[in-house]
């Protein structure tokens, strides 16, 4: 409909001339003979039209793909996410670094054999982290519950204090500062809740968080550390596998600072940013992995 009233706006700026006879057409020759000129500009303003409205649909598409592959990343615990980054972090590193260094031996067998037992210790080294980590952050946060819980019961003027201070530190009025007091002294568990997040800026851990960070961070390292091993799987001669590893985790790492830094930073991340820290994690992985081959060559060469 939209392009039908445009070009009928654009044809009654051509009207008949009433001293033309009544049979010449209205967009027919001009004074100099080329014909047609209004129905072929009324022919470019519809092409223009639809490639413009293709366009756009085009966009809107891509930001509503963009759009819902954020909010898959925003559904996942965000403290599940940092596991995940660190175990793919040390994964793609430490283990890559190690086979690496092997390869110089010319063995597959003992890159493989050597490979997979650093896999299964590290995994456990990095998961029995995680859960001892994600502990001591329970056990602080339930300290500094109690000890506010003790001060609302033996010097509720101090817990008072605290909430002023935190009411004044974000621009609230003495006013309206001494009613939120008030009301939140009504409720001892809402207003230690409130100190403790507001206050000291934690968040209560979820129910199994223990073992939950220490499957994801063990997981995460045994997949990120297994991916320079698979092509010494497949290769007879090392240098082979080596090479290919080495092609394979250039991509890989290249990729998982892209998506790290945009999944960390979110929608506002310009392409440089996750580019830059691609480019990044690729050069730590090639410094790594070629420290590690120039050491075992010479400890193997003297």
């Amino acid at each position: 409909m939209a392009v039908v009233t445009l070009k009928n706006a654009i044809l009654s700026l051509f009207p008949a001339n009433t001293s033309h006879s009544q049979n010449e057409p209205l967009l027919g020759e001009d004074s100099t003979g080329n014909a047609g000129y209004a129905a072929r500009d009324v022919q470019g303003l519809e092409s223009e039209i639809e490639s413009n409205s293709t366009k756009t649909q085009n966009i809107s598409e891509d930001n509503q793909n963009q759009t819902v592959l954020w909010g898959l990343f925003e559904k996942v615990d965000p403290r599940v996410m940092s596991d995940i980054i660190i175990g793919l972090s040390d994964g793609l590193t430490v283990p890559f670094a190690l086979t690496a260094g092997l390869s110089s031996l010319g063995d597959s067998k003992l890159v493989i054999t050597g490979g997979m037992a650093e896999l299964v210790s590290g995994s456990i080294s990095m998961g029995l982290g995680g859960f001892l980590a994600a502990r001591s952050e329970s056990e602080f946060y339930k300290s500094q519950v109690r000890k506010e819980k003790q001060l609302f019961f033996n010097n509720k003027e101090l817990l008072e204090e605290e909430l002023e201070d935190i009411f004044l530190d974000i621009g609230m009025s003495e006013t309206t500062t001494e009613s939120a007091i008030r009301d939140l002294s009504k409720s001892p568990k809402a207003m230690i809740d409130f100190i403790i997040r507001h206050g000291k800026g934690l968040e209560e851990p979820a129910d199994g968080r223990q073992v939950t960070s220490a499957l994801t961070i063990g997981l995460s390292y045994f997949l990120g550390g297994f991916v320079p091993l698979v092509p010494y799987f497949f290769t007879a001669i090392v240098q082979t596998g080596l090479i290919i590893s080495v092609l394979v985790m250039g991509v890989t790492l290249f990729w998982f600072g892209y998506l790290k830094t945009a999944i960390s930073m979110g929608e506002d991340c310009s392409l440089w940013m996750r580019v830059s820290e691609g480019l990044q994690m690729v050069l730590i992985g090639s410094i790594a992995a070629g420290s590690a081959w120039g050491l075992v060559r010479v400890i193997d060469t003297n």
